[in-house]
């Protein structure tokens, strides 16, 4: 099996799993309990914190856990529009953010915000000089992903930060690291949301920072975890193996993204060996490689590799199955959606892999091709 759909979600850690395994036949008491036992399990999810805390470079005591990051996300955009919405109503985001992030500013258009849709250019990234002009004194957050989970393309977060708060200072700036964790070193933000399962971790658990200062309203409501903002009892074993997954990712990323880059570089050979193959977004992480395959259909491909024992995908898992989504390659080059094919990437994927799945390439698509109508 050739597995490149790491960025839907990653294979976990065994060492990872034996560490939950561990914690769920030892550690089962509730960390909210006031005896040994509860003690326990809330000492094993301080020491959580502190390792994700710490792979994310930012203090533990701002880090609050989620159910993953769509939460996380949600709970930044909305609950941080809604603390200042008297300072102002205005929020900015682009136009190819991932579904979580999307789908929530669309919410706080109903609640009747002024929102600001950057568009992108051919590479997937935003303007910062239309930044500059949707950012006023009205304007309370704006929120833009890291890297691209369909395309890989990265935005400047330290430098959008910097444009932000010299046009206005009090505006806060979310970005969705989800495909950054574990990958890239993190941008300043003054929130920040990641997840487990694509780092190797379990999959319902992720987490959000939030700056010192900054207000965010909770969600939900119940308990007092994790200071009131994320109330329920805890997913312990999720937490546990949250932090040691973060530990691991986040281990010689410059000697892993170097291994991934290889296994790309592979890949993107096909370029040059098939006609009318063509690179969707910027080449900005080597974690994620989306390519359009013209006069074949990207699904019909994937079951067609499938078929080889590789596994892809054709975008956001997260709206694979919901056709009325906008496929964010559309929004790059109109008409490459419905032929794209996203190709994602972990240190455990070799070169090896990626050239056989040139080979598979070279042998399917042209038979695909001779199926397509004129």
């Amino acid at each position: 099996m050739i597995y490149f759909d790491n960025a839907s979600t990653t294979a976990v850690n065994g060492e990872v799993a034996e560490l939950m395994y561990d914690g769920l036949k030892n550690m089962f008491a509730n960390p909210s309990s006031l005896h040994g036992l509860g003690f326990k399990s809330e000492q094993a999810i301080t020491a959580a914190r502190g390792q994700v805390a710490a792979a994310m470079g930012v203090e533990a005591k701002n880090l609050y856990f989620t159910s993953g990051g769509t939460e996380a996300n949600n709970t930044a955009v909305i609950g941080t529009a809604l603390a200042y919405k008297n300072r102002g109503m205005r929020v900015v985001t682009s136009v190819t953010e991932h579904p979580s992030v999307a789908d929530s500013f669309r919410h706080l258009e109903e609640l009747g915000f002024d929102v600001v849709y950057l568009p992108v250019d051919s590479g997937g990234h935003i303007s910062l000089e239309m930044l500059e002009n949707a950012v006023d004194k009205q304007t309370t957050l704006v929120s833009l992903m890291c890297v691209n989970n369909e395309t890989g393309a990265m935005h400047d977060i330290a430098h959008i930060y910097k444009t932000i708060k010299l046009k206005n200072p009090d505006c806060k700036l979310h970005t969705d690291c989800v495909q950054a964790f574990g990958k890239h070193i993190l941008p300043t933000a003054d929130l920040i949301s990641v997840s487990s399962h694509k780092i190797h971790g379990p999959k319902g658990v992720g987490a959000l920072y939030i700056g010192q200062g900054v207000r965010v309203n909770n969600l939900h409501f119940g308990g007092g975890q994790e200071k009131g903002l994320r109330p329920g009892t805890e997913n312990l074993t999720g937490v546990i193996g949250f932090g040691r997954a973060a530990e691991l990712a986040c281990a010689d990323l410059t000697k892993k993204a170097e291994k991934v880059g290889a296994v790309k570089a592979k890949l993107l050979e096909i370029t040059s060996l098939l006609e009318d193959v063509y690179v969707n977004g910027a080449d900005d992480s080597p974690y994620i490689l989306n390519l359009s395959f013209k006069g074949v259909r990207g699904e019909v491909l994937l079951h067609a590799l499938e078929a080889e024992g590789i596994y892809v995908a054709t975008g956001s898992a997260c709206s694979s199955k919901l056709q009325k989504k906008q496929k964010i390659v559309d929004l790059l080059e109109e008409g490459r959606g419905e032929s794209a094919v996203r190709f994602s990437f972990c240190a455990d994927n070799t070169a090896e892999e990626a050239e056989k799945a040139v080979e598979v390439l070279l042998k399917t698509v042209p038979r695909l091709r001779e199926f397509q109508p004129r």
